[in-house]
């Protein structure tokens, strides 16, 4: 089975928290030098990047949530919709973790969901539980008690 940690080539984060984004880098940085970070300040930058992405998509996409200007949900709604885009995993990285926002996501096609964790090391270890999953799991989605990444 092969590991998207040793093939992934890019990674894109959407995320409008300035702190998130920096301790997301530097998390990746610890755990593969090898992977290109993409990130985005919102939604409608990630949406405008992805449109101009040539010649390939990025390997996984980690999506905020709460961020202006277009919203994780309508970046979601829009990648799920377009043939060229919906086939990269969507990881939805969110403070919220309710209940309700989780089914929500899950029901629009959303492939994981981690609940943004509360330290550096806790980030560390989501991120390689991410990137422990195989290709075929991370390209698969999972049922709804494995759909919520947690530490």
């Amino acid at each position: 089975m092969i590991n998207p940690l040793t093939t992934a080539r890019s990674v894109y984060l959407a995320d409008d928290d300035p702190d998130d984004r920096q301790l997301f880098e530097e998390a990746l940085m610890e755990i593969s030098s090898a992977i290109e970070l993409v990130v985005a300040k919102n939604g409608e930058e990630l949406m405008k990047i992805l449109n101009n992405t040539t010649p390939e998509p990025p390997h996984i996409i980690f999506l905020d949530l709460n961020m202006p200007f277009k919203n994780g949900l309508e970046c979601l709604s829009e990648i799920k919709q377009d043939k060229k885009l919906q086939h990269i995993p969507i990881v939805i990285f969110s403070t919220s973790c309710q209940k309700e926002a989780i089914d929500n996501v899950y029901d629009k096609g959303a492939d994981y969901y981690v609940c943004k964790p509360d330290s550096f090391q806790k980030l560390k270890m989501v991120l390689n539980t991410m990137f422990s999953l195989t290709a075929e799991a991370l390209h698969k989605r999972p049922t709804r008690e494995n759909f919520l990444i947690s530490t």
